[in-house]
């Protein structure tokens, strides 16, 4: 029960983030203009390059919560643990942040091809983003404790309520007081900070309280059970925002600042495709670790496969929809037919590339319960070693389209040639069921009747009209995964027989 309300509890909250974002981009993209517009990409690109110092800390910090949970360790063990990641956390904060500060100047004059904006101006909103992905970055350490000790139906609602402060509260100001770059990356300065006191504060309220005569001094002893675990996190982490993140780094260097804003306005839209994973990895994976300390491991593949089901129906029906409609979606959208044509080829490619991850990651998460990530850096490395270069020869040549073919060409490669590996040295035996049994059936149904829709229906003038004809779309093609979905209909079967109809047949 508990599961299922997290999971419940991050799919409403993701859902309303999305749903925030999907409304408030096109108005900032209206108001502040398409070189400043492209400032915000560069922003969410640098939070992401920030990860690069992570050490495999954040994924640390909530492995261990969930062990706690699960009685692995005691209360004063736990505390002096978080207490020397929590130094760890502050210090890579302040240094990477004054690093990113000092470079602001340089970014500004030599990195980011500007026209209409001055360097000056520039350069003080890389200052300002600067500080603000210090504070945010320090924010994921607290919400790691929070998420691994799976009070997630919190950290939703804290994370709904932080995104309305960051995306809807800072539009009357953009509006009525000022739409420049300095201004908008100003408010959301005050806004991490604001972030970052209110998880401290929910955090130490939680954590266990320690006997009489027990205190807490920062030691690195607490650190070494943990040590190769959380470096083998570290490389892999870094190997997952060099993947994630060099398309958007060579591409704002490639770009002029006004066209990578039209290239992060896509990137944004086929993003949220992985939002509707994150929520159910958030709230199995502490589940499957729990799982795995216990010896239960039929509880832990059923978990699996089941979660797996239901990414593919999700992130599955919508990777289709955005792909086979991106240009009417985009117009609908921003009501900007530049826009939505220019930046349409590139959502249908990262649409289908997010579509395919999120289904492959689930390889990752049984490694995570069971703590051995071997296999996981082999393949990012791999992985990295592949995209890299293929994504800088796809941007040099078609920009952002070249390097939306490449995402979604390797994602693919992997997803068919490595995942077999991995399962069968995990879980053998498991393999063909779960591609066979719980992915192709899906897969192939979504992308028929997506198809279909495509050919079938026409498009219209009227913005609202064509939104809501793609809204509708959407949910066929959702409605055809659900059906596709063996445990989906086992659950919908179940349901109906315990309702008054059922009751009566």
């Amino acid at each position: 029960m508990a599961l299922r309300k997290n999971v419940v509890a991050g799919y409403l909250s993701q859902a309303y983030i999305s749903l925030v974002g999907v409304v408030m981009l096109p108005l900032y993209l209206k108001y502040m203009g398409n070189e400043a517009f492209g400032l915000v990409g560069f922003f969410a690109m640098l939070q992401a390059l920030f990860g690069l110092l992570d050490i495999g800390l954040t994924p640390t910090v909530s492995r261990e919560s969930a062990r706690f949970n699960a009685g692995a360790m005691t209360h004063l063990d736990y505390r002096r643990l978080l207490r020397a990641l929590e130094y760890i956390f502050l210090s890579i904060a302040f240094i990477g942040g004054v690093l990113l500060f000092s470079a602001s100047e340089l970014l500004a004059s030599r990195w980011l091809k500007i026209e209409q904006l001055s360097i000056t101006e520039v350069g003080a909103a890389i200052q300002l983003m600067a500080i603000s992905v210090g504070l945010r970055w320090m924010s994921g350490f607290y919400r790691g404790v929070i998420s691994g000790s799976e009070r997630l139906v919190l950290l939703s609602s804290f994370n709904s309520a932080i995104a309305t402060a960051r995306f809807v509260f800072v539009l009357p100001f953009l509006i009525f007081v000022s739409a420049t770059p300095s201004f908008f990356f100003g408010f959301q300065l005050a806004v991490a900070l604001l972030e970052l006191t209110a998880l401290v504060w929910l955090v130490y309220r939680m954590l266990p309280t320690l006997p009489p005569g027990q205190s807490i001094q920062w030691k690195w002893a607490p650190l070494k059970p943990v040590l190769k675990f959380s470096l083998t996190i570290a490389f892999t982490s870094s190997v997952w925002v060099l993947v994630t993140q060099t398309d958007k780094l060579v591409l704002s260097k490639i770009l002029l600042l006004a066209e990578y804003g039209s290239y992060t306005l896509a990137v944004m839209v086929a993003s949220s495709i992985m939002m509707l994973s994150s929520p159910i990895s958030a709230a199995i994976m502490p589940r499957m670790v729990k799982l795995e300390a216990e010896g239960n491991h039929a509880d832990l593949i059923r978990l699996y496969r089941q979660s797996t089901q239901l990414v593919a129906v999700l992130a599955g029906a919508a990777a289709v929809t955005a792909a086979f409609f991106a240009e009417p979606l985009l117009w609908a959208w921003t009501g900007d037919h530049d826009v939505a044509r220019q930046a349409a080829p590139v959502l249908a490619l990262y649409a289908l590339g997010n579509g395919v991850l999120s289904v492959a990651a689930f390889p990752y998460y049984l490694q995570y319960a069971k703590g051995d990530l071997r296999m996981h850096l082999i393949g990012n490395t791999v992985f990295v070693v592949i995209l890299i270069p293929t994504t800088i020869w796809g941007a040099n040549y078609l920009g952002g389209v070249g390097a939306g073919y490449v995402w979604l060409g390797v994602n693919l490669i992997t997803f068919v040639f490595w995942l077999p590996f991995v399962h069968n040295k995990f879980t053998p035996g498991l393999n063909a069921k779960w591609y066979f049994q719980d992915l192709f059936p899906i897969i192939a149904t979504i992308m028929l009747v997506g198809y279909a829709m495509m050919k079938i229906v026409g498009e219209s003038d009227n913005r609202i009209l064509q939104f809501i004809r793609v809204t509708a779309i959407g949910f066929i093609i959702l409605a055809a995964g659900c059906a596709a979905s063996s445990v989906i209909r086992t659950k919908m079967q179940l349901f109906y027989k315990s309702t008054k109809f059922g009751r009566l047949q």
